[in-house]
């Protein structure tokens, strides 16, 4: 079996004090993160912001180092997803997938409600924990 390798972005916002999650729905109907294939010659952070602006119509940057990874079986192949926090800069004018998706910006406790996949709750707790440990502003 043929292993993939994808990457997308967790992106965040400030919210006041409070931090707000961007979910994106899948063609399922499934509220995730947005993701896709790393193409050959792109690295993994260059793919999550790729699919951030695809998927979710956003401009934004990648915070260093991956928040988690978790493998699935996707199109009859083995798949490693790794996910990056992804600062929120502006939305985009237009994006691809802007009538095949919803977004929702979601705080932490609304965002743990709306995902399903116990693989996406426990990347969006690492991001969260990791927030409070990163020293930036979002």
């Amino acid at each position: 079996m043929r292993t993939l390798v994808q990457a997308g972005a967790v992106p965040v916002r400030a919210n006041g004090n409070e931090p707000q999650f961007l979910l994106v729905t899948s063609q399922r109907g499934n509220w995730i993160f947005p993701k896709g294939i790393v193409e050959p010659g792109d690295s993994r952070e260059e793919t999550a912001v790729k699919e951030a602006r695809e998927e979710a119509g956003i401009h934004g940057t990648v915070l260093p180092n991956t928040v988690g990874a978790y493998e699935t079986k996707k199109w009859r192949s083995h798949c490693v997803v790794h996910l990056f926090l992804l600062r929120y800069l502006e939305d985009c004018d237009w994006w691809e997938e802007s009538d095949i998706r919803e977004r929702r910006w979601c705080n932490y406790d609304d965002a743990l409600r709306l995902i399903k996949k116990p693989e996406l709750r426990k990347i969006l707790s690492q991001a969260y924990s990791r927030l409070s440990e990163v020293d930036a502003r979002l």
